[in-house]
């Protein structure tokens, strides 16, 4: 069993570091802020999810797994309402110019 848990953290972990790099890859070619904004903040959202529950199997502690899922959903809430106020300063600048 320990073999399988290990191929399953290997595997999310894997995927997770690839949305990263994805969203860096994104962050850097897309045309627009805008673009740049929503590309990077689904990568690092969807990546860290992926890490999370790769490292789930292997907290010491289900209180170590409930910090790792805490962790996690902070995470998601700052990242959508700081992509919100990004978006909409944006939006603003662009409507002034």
């Amino acid at each position: 069993m320990s073999a399988a848990l290990d191929v399953f953290s290997l595997l999310a972990i894997g995927a997770g570091v690839f949305f990263f790099v994805a969203g860096t890859v994104a962050l850097v070619r897309f045309p627009d802020s805008l673009s740049r904004l929503h590309a990077l903040t689904k990568a690092d959202n969807l990546g860290l999810g992926l890490v999370v529950i790769g490292l789930l199997p292997r907290a010491g502690s289900p209180l170590a797994a409930l910090k790792l899922v805490v962790l996690w959903a902070l995470v998601q809430v700052s990242s959508a309402t700081v992509a919100q106020l990004i978006g909409g300063a944006l939006r603003r600048r662009d409507a002034e110019t």
